[in-house]
């Protein structure tokens, strides 16, 4: 679902002002754009998309077979039932966030096309000045906001991660990234090869296979899965009873975080046990015999990367059907026709697919700086993944990893709302996250522990993100069964908000 943008978008106006500037019309825009309407009603806003449509990751990927990897009924808002099945495609996610904004008359605070440069807060004036540019007509654009909330995700848009392999510039075929797949590439009959082992992986494979001649995964590590039919019985059985879904959609989120809190604390006390359950999952699609040990095993505990949902086990069933097989190997390098592997071993492609991962961005790319001084992020210290010392006015959504990402869009837009309210109250222009005197002598440490979660884009950039102390309000935890009563608990009194 897109939308026609030319006609009804107004012109930029010079030095346009709003109460809040929301930065992305993604599932983390949108949601707060919801909330801003339903919380903070007197308050102006405006959404800016720098793409030509909403919707973010699901409008840009154009792989083939391209869904989600978490469930709907947690990954959708939680003020609207998802009525689909629990993983989705991205036409079915983009229809159903069309719809929250069609309902809730969003798309007049929606600028698209207008790509943000560079942000600066001026002390004295309590003011964040945006300037960029509107990419559907080149025109320079300037807004003032007095505050900012960035939802602009966590990757870049523009390129995805793909390592550098000797001999690539000789391969003769396409080398294409999921990221910027080319909508005229023809892979009927063709030998294709996927480089990767994660959901990226675990889509594309599936959705190609039948009209490639035969499509290979190649991967340097296994990574965990978790098979199973793609429905909910239990709200299937709740619509049996006629229940309203609303209801069905509050009780099934429930049932839901209720599960993944329960994988989650098990990754951690009994790891060993639940990798054997993530296996044998596995094992009931690919049989006895099937070498889930090299291929299916990884090395790490369950969860310290993201685990993918694979609806109706689907990758597996490519595999067991010979139309796809799995290597575990790394790449030697490339030559005209071929890949060849460190073992020796050859494979043959026409096609190589890099599903690499992406290039992390920290707050989109965008130039950021505090009265005329450069603003760097990597310097400065989270306050509890949404806030930033010495950052006035201004909040990140940066979702969870193994919850789904809306869950923190709602739970954050609450808090924003209650803090321009209570900023309100006491007359202030502007809030800054600060160190308090208790926490001078707190262990400043990286963005997450690598021991905690460790996916290879957050390892590539974890210099560039923000720091973490020791103490919960100084880091984010990843915790969603922590946070949803942590965060609406915050005290906005606390001395490790300045105010003035």
């Amino acid at each position: 679902m897109t939308r026609d943008n030319s006609p009804t978008q107004p012109a930029a106006q010079e030095g346009e002002h709003f109460d809040v500037l929301v930065v992305g019309a993604g599932i983390s825009g949108v949601g707060a754009a919801y909330h801003l309407t339903q919380q903070c009603p007197e308050k102006s806003f405006v959404v800016l998309e720098a793409l030509e449509s909403f919707g973010g990751t699901w409008l840009m990927h154009k792989f083939p077979g391209i869904r989600s990897d978490s469930d709907l009924y947690t990954f959708g808002y939680r003020f609207k039932p998802w009525t689909g099945p629990p993983i989705a495609t991205a036409e079915e996610i983009m229809t159903y966030m069309g719809e929250v904004i069609d309902e809730n008359d969003l798309d007049r605070h929606i600028r698209y096309e207008h790509k943000i440069a560079s942000a600066s807060w001026s002390g004295e004036e309590k003011l964040w000045t945006l300037e960029g540019t509107r990419t559907d007509t080149g025109e320079p654009i300037r807004f003032t906001a007095n505050f900012l909330w960035m939802c602009q995700g966590y990757y870049r848009h523009s390129e995805g991660y793909t390592p550098e392999w000797e001999g690539m510039a000789d391969f003769e075929g396409p080398i294409v990234h999921p990221q910027t797949w080319p909508e005229d590439l023809d892979y009927k009959d063709k030998e294709v090869l996927v480089i990767g082992s994660g959901a990226t992986t675990a889509t594309i494979v599936p959705a190609m296979a039948a009209d490639c001649k035969h499509i290979t995964v190649l991967q340097r590590s296994p990574t965990y899965f978790i098979p199973g039919r793609n429905e909910n019985e239990l709200a299937d059985m709740l619509r049996v009873l006629e229940i309203d879904e609303t209801w069905i959609h509050e009780i099934v989120r429930k049932k839901v975080l209720y599960d993944q809190a329960e994988i989650t604390r098990r990754s951690f006390e009994e790891p060993e046990v639940l990798k054997q359950e993530l296996l044998e999952g596995v094992r009931a699609f690919l049989g006895p015999d099937f070498d889930i040990g090299t291929h299916f095993t990884p090395k790490y505990r369950p969860w310290r990367q993201r685990i993918a949902f694979v609806p109706d086990g689907d990758l597996f069933q490519g595999i067991t059907s010979g139309k796809a097989s799995i290597v575990t190997d790394e790449i030697d390098r490339f030559t005209k026709k071929d890949v060849l592997l460190k073992s020796g071993e050859l494979l043959e492609a026409d096609i190589v697919v890099t599903a690499t991962g992406f290039n992390l961005s920290v707050l989109g790319d965008i130039e950021f700086s505090i009265d005329d001084e450069p603003l760097d992020f990597s310097e400065t210290v989270t306050y509890h993944g949404m806030m930033f010392t010495g950052v006035p006015n201004m909040l990140w959504i940066f979702g969870y990893f193994r919850a789904s990402w809306t869950l923190r869009v709602d739970m954050l837009a609450d808090f924003v709302c209650r803090l321009l309210k209570h900023m309100e109250e006491k007359g202030v222009k502007s809030v800054t996250p600060t160190l308090r005197p208790e926490d001078a002598d707190m262990p400043i440490l990286s963005w997450m522990d690598p021991e905690n979660f460790n996916p290879g884009y957050l390892m590539r950039k974890m210099h560039l993100l923000p720091k973490r102390g020791d103490k919960p309000e100084w880091q984010h935890t990843q915790d969603y069964w922590t946070e949803r009563h942590r965060i609406p608990a915050i005290d906005l009194d606390d001395g490790a908000f300045h105010y003035e």
